[in-house]
C-alpha cells in the first residue's frame, strides 16, 4: 500500500504572513504588563529539483524565488541562472510548508545526484548534511579584481541599511543582505531569519536582475558576523568585498583571502575592521 502523499496547492501571490501576532508579558519599571507582539514567521522550505527532493530548508516565507536562484547558485545545483527555466511554489498541509518546485536544465541533474544531501531542520546552514570531510570544497572560487572602494561609500551604506531592513524592525528577528554600488547607495536588500537565506535571496535577485541589465560593481553588507559559508557564498557571486556588522571567523578569513576577497567586520559607519585584501579599500580621496 502506497503512503498517502502529501497535499499541495500552488501559492497565489504572497506565501503566508510573515509575521504572527503573539501576546506576551513584559517586564520593565514600574512593573508587568500584557502587550502584543510581531514575532517572525520561520517555516520549513523543501526544494525539489525535477522532481527530485534535495534539501529542507527553515526560512521566512519572502522572496522565495530569489531564494530558489540564490540557493541553487552558490550550491552548485546550476552555475548559471539562465540553467533555471521555472519556480513553483506550492503550499504543503500536511506536514506543513512550502515547496519550491524548481526545473533546471537537463545537463544539471546529474551533478545534482552526485552532491544530493539533506539539509532538513536547518536555518541556512550551508555546510549541514555533508557526511565527511572529503565532500568539504577543496578550492575556492576566485573573484575578479577592481578598482580600490572608497571607504565613504562603505560608510554611506551603513547609514542607510537600518532604515530598509523594514521587517527587522518589526520583528527584531530577521538577518538582512544588501548590495551597494560603488557610491555606497543599496540598490537591493532582502531579509530572513537565516544569514545564509538572506544572502541566497539577494544574491538570487542580483543574478535575475543582471540577467536584464549590465552589472556593476559594488559591495555586499551583512548584518550578521562572517562565517565560511557566507564568504563562501560571496566568492560564487564574484562579490569582491563584504561588510559585516559582527566578527569573522578564522576559516573564513582564510577563504576570503584566497579567494581575494575584502573581508570587513565589526563594521559602523564611525569605524570599521578590515581583515583581508585592505588594498581594496581607499581609505582617502587625496
Amino acid at each position: 500500500m502506497q503512503p498517502d502523499q502529501p497535499v499541495t496547492e500552488e501559492v497565489d501571490g504572497l506565501p503566508p504572513s510573515l509575521t504572527v501576532t503573539v501576546q506576551r508579558v513584559r517586564y520593565a519599571e514600574p512593573g508587568m504588563q500584557a502587550v502584543s507582539d510581531q514575532v517572525a514567521q520561520e517555516v520549513p522550505v523543501a526544494l525539489v529539483y525535477n522532481g527530485i527532493s534535495h534539501a529542507v530548508m527553515m526560512a521566512s516565507p519572502s522572496d522565495l524565488e530569489d531564494f530558489a536562484r540564490g540557493f541553487s547558485l552558490s550550491e552548485g545545483v546550476v552555475s548559471r541562472v539562465q540553467q533555471i527555466y521555472d519556480i513553483r511554489i506550492l503550499q504543503q498541509h500536511q506536514p506543513a510548508g512550502l515547496v519550491l518546485e524548481i526545473q533546471i536544465a537537463a545537463e544539471c541533474v546529474d551533478q545534482l545526484k552526485r552532491q544530493k544531501r539533506q539539509l532538513a531542520g536547518r536555518t541556512g546552514c550551508g555546510l549541514c548534511g555533508i557526511d565527511s570531510l572529503a565532500a568539504l570544497p577543496q578550492s575556492c572560487v576566485q573573484v575578479s579584481a577592481g578598482p580600490p572602494i572608497p571607504l565613504t561609500a562603505l560608510q554611506a551604506a551603513l547609514r542607510q541599511m537600518p532604515a530598509l531592513q523594514v521587517q527587522n524592525a518589526v520583528t527584531g528577528a530577521l538577518h538582512a543582505a544588501a548590495f551597494a554600488s560603488l557610491d555606497g547607495q543599496i540598490t537591493m536588500l532582502r531579509e530572513d531569519v537565516g544569514r545564509h537565506n538572506a544572502l541566497d535571496k539577494l544574491t538570487g535577485a542580483l543574478a535575475q536582475h543582471w540577467r536584464h541589465v549590465p552589472r556593476p560593481d559594488g559591495f555586499v553588507l551583512l548584518s550578521s558576523r562572517a562565517s565560511y559559508e557566507l564568504v563562501q557564498k560571496t566568492a560564487v557571486a564574484n562579490i569582491r568585498l563584504m561588510v559585516c556588522l559582527s566578527a569573522p571567523t578564522a576559516l573564513a578569513l582564510q577563504l576570503a583571502q584566497e579567494a581575494g576577497i575584502c573581508l570587513i567586520g565589526f563594521a559602523r559607519h564611525s569605524g570599521l575592521v578590515i581583515y583581508t585584501h585592505p588594498e581594496a579599500v581607499l581609505l582617502s580621496d587625496d
